[in-house]
């Protein structure tokens, strides 16, 4: 990504210094980035203009019809592949997605068309920053609360966002989720509903996964729409899907297209990410960062119907391990064995008392039999092959450097087939 940008004429430096900052007119940051960060502090003593990355973004937006996708869970998925399916629709969309999409092997893109896909970040409340004509909302769950402080605060943050979509627009949830309906209740404005039930307006039946790929049967308004292949396995996943085809739907894009993008569709990176596949293992990475993340994850590679799961775990922050650590013990039911790797900080300063050895010890005290690990992470690809056996399956799952664990297994695993 570094090689790119150089090429495409942007200056980069190795490290945080004020001096960077100078001469600057305007201070782009992300909402990884902490107020005392050395050049966010200069370019605010100089007066410099500072926005958010969603403020930018939101700038980028002005002559667009604009798509956002927002929600706890599935965002980087669901953007991306409805922005995969205007691109083959031909509506030469603006992308700006969390995660790469393989098909195009970027996270973002420059179209000429009206359109601009965006995932709307709702880590520090940003993405009110957006006016969108069509707004997705995938699902509300308890995450971010070390920003929103309660849950409470971050439902009421969704719902403001809800109230964003334009009058001329519409809104498409999850029927699923319950702290969505519920902010559903007083929404006026046009509004589509997706989900796997089929209480929702787009619905599916049929539901047939064959390892990380489904079929499903459409249904929109009861009635059957056609039968659609998705390159993607889990049953979350057919659901982030539905908002894609009711999206699809509503901006006139014929059936045909839609499923070709569906049936095509490679996915992101890190996103139940195959990094090797053999006659006797396979190594999947995936971005799962959180409890529900992480269980769907794992129901997911479970229909690969693997001889073990073995989940390599490296929890995220400091705040998220201690606000869900109960959740967390209780979110690795379907792995027959656990590797846990230290806390990544993200910038965080530790929280006296708290360790990954605290996740153990509470998994241990919900399953007290389950086999589990904690190593320090460049111990963890060592002592994997050391167990793995025939017919195992291994996913690295976390938000942090933990996708270095599972390119190491992948690169021995293929090394070991060719001295064979």
């Amino acid at each position: 990504m570094a090689a790119e940008l150089q090429k495409l004429g942007a200056r980069l430096f190795i490290g945080h210094r004020a001096e960077h900052a100078r001469g600057s007119t305007t201070v782009i940051y992300s909402s990884a980035i902490r107020e005392d960060n050395p050049e966010l502090a200069e370019a605010r003593r100089q007066g410099v203009r500072v926005l958010k990355r969603a403020q930018a973004l939101a700038e980028l937006m002005q002559d667009k019809t604009v798509i956002t996708v927002a929600g706890s869970h599935g965002k980087t998925t669901t953007s991306s592949l409805a922005s995969y399916l205007l691109l083959e629709a031909g509506l030469s969309p603006t992308a700006a997605i969390g995660g790469i999409l393989r098909n195009i092997d970027t996270n973002a893109c420059l179209g000429e068309g009206e359109f601009f896909v965006a995932e709307a970040d709702e880590s520090d409340g940003s993405f009110l920053c957006y006016r969108p004509k069509y707004s997705i909302i995938t699902n509300i769950d308890r995450e971010h609360l070390d920003y929103y402080r309660t849950f409470e605060n971050e439902i009421n943050a969704f719902r403001a966002f809800l109230s964003r979509t334009l009058e001329a627009g519409c809104a498409f949830c999850c029927a699923d989720d319950f702290n969505l309906k519920n902010i559903l209740k007083d929404y006026k404005k046009k509004r589509l509903l997706f989900g796997l039930k089929p209480d929702a307006d787009i619905y599916p039946k049929n539901i047939r996964i064959k390892g990380l790929s489904s079929e499903f049967d459409c249904y929109y308004r009861q009635k059957l729409i056609g039968r659609f292949r998705l390159s993607l396995g889990g049953e979350h996943n057919i659901s982030n899907s539905l908002a894609v085809v009711a999206l699809g739907l509503e901006l006139g894009i014929d059936l045909g297209t839609i499923k070709i993008a569906l049936r095509n569709y490679k996915g992101s990176r890190r996103r139940l990410e195959v990094k090797f596949s053999g006659k006797s293992n396979t190594v999947i990475d995936d971005y799962a960062h959180h409890p529900t993340e992480i269980r769907a994850a794992l129901s997911a590679v479970k229909n690969l119907s693997p001889r073990r799961i073995i989940a390599v775990f490296q929890p995220h922050r400091y705040s998220r391990t201690k606000l869900l650590l109960e959740e967390f013990s209780q979110s690795f039911n379907l792995a027959d064995y656990l590797a846990l790797a230290d806390i990544y900080p993200a910038g965080e300063p530790p929280i006296a008392g708290l360790s990954s050895q605290s996740l153990l010890e509470r998994i241990h005290h919900y399953a007290p039999e389950k086999e589990a690990i904690l190593l320090p992470k460049e111990q963890i690809a060592p002592y994997i092959l050391s167990i793995l056996k025939d017919g195992d399956l291994v996913i690295t799952l976390g938000a942090g450097d933990i996708v270095k664990v599972s390119d190491e297994l992948a690169g021995s695993l293929k090394t070991k087939i060719e001295i064979r």
